[in-house]
């Protein structure tokens, strides 16, 4: 696999990763500050766009990837790791049993899995 390749494949996956955070987040607050999840939802779309024109430079972009070049755990470890972050920090009603699905909902969205 060429390194340009591995290259697309990370940054794909750090989006995702974001995406994701700023989904969970989103929900989080939505019955809360609806103003802030608005920014929330404004990263996440943001995050998902640019994941988008990554995927299309891989090709074949109509078929998903091998799954040995898309690592979930990698992602899930990330996503992970900020919210519990932000639940350092005082954030509440952080809903950490929904990254899974979001994962996976992120992944078909974008043909990789």
């Amino acid at each position: 696999m060429s390194q340009n390749r591995n290259k697309l494949i990370e940054l794909i996956m750090g989006n995702i990763a974001n995406t994701i955070i700023h989904s969970i987040l989103e929900i989080s607050i939505k019955q809360d500050r609806e103003e802030l999840a608005a920014k929330y939802r404004k990263e996440l779309v943001n995050s998902f766009e640019i994941s988008k024109k990554y995927r299309e430079k891989l090709n074949p972009s109509d078929r998903t990837l091998p799954m040995e070049e898309v690592d979930i755990i990698k992602i899930k470890n990330k996503v992970l790791s900020e919210l519990n972050l932000r639940i350092s920090k005082g954030y509440n009603n952080i809903q950490l049993n929904l990254i899974d699905q979001e994962i996976n909902k992120a992944l078909k969205q974008l043909n990789m899995i």
